[in-house]
C-alpha cells in the first residue's frame, strides 16, 4: 500500500506563496495518478489539482493560473506551487495517490492565508 508524507504548509499573508509537498513510498509503481485536495473548516472536501502518470494536468477553476502541479519521479515526490494566495486557499490539504481499485490519503497539512 503507498504510503504519502506531506510538507511545506504554514502561515502566508495573502498574495505570497508555498510549496506543497508529497512524497510517496511502497507500491508506487502502481500509482496512476496523484493529486491534492483540500478542506476547510465547515465544507466538503475539494479536488484542487491532480497529475496523471503520463504527466496530464488537472486543475480546479479557483486555482487555475495560481497553483502548478508537478512531479519529480525520481523522488516518487509531488509538488504543489501555490502562488497569489488568498484568505480563501486557507484550508488543510490532502494528497492522494490512485491506484487500481483505490487510493492512498496523506494525513494532511495545514495552510492559512492572513489577509
Amino acid at each position: 500500500q503507498v504510503q504519502l508524507a506531506e510538507s511545506g504548509g504554514g502561515l502566508v499573508q495573502a498574495g505570497g506563496s508555498l510549496r506543497l509537498s508529497c512524497a510517496a513510498s511502497g507500491g508506487i509503481s502502481g500509482i496512476n495518478a496523484m493529486g491534492w485536495y483540500r478542506q476547510a473548516p465547515g465544507n466538503q472536501r475539494e479536488l484542487v489539482a491532480f497529475i496523471t502518470s503520463g504527466g496530464t494536468t488537472n486543475y480546479a477553476d479557483f486555482v487555475k493560473g495560481r497553483f502548478t502541479i508537478s512531479r519529480d519521479n525520481v523522488k516518487n515526490t509531488v509538488y504543489l506551487q501555490m502562488n497569489s494566495l488568498k484568505p480563501e486557499d486557507t484550508a488543510v490539504y490532502y494528497c492522494i495517490a490512485l491506484v487500481t481499485g483505490g487510493g492512498s490519503w496523506g494525513q494532511g497539512t495545514q495552510v492559512t492565508v492572513s489577509s
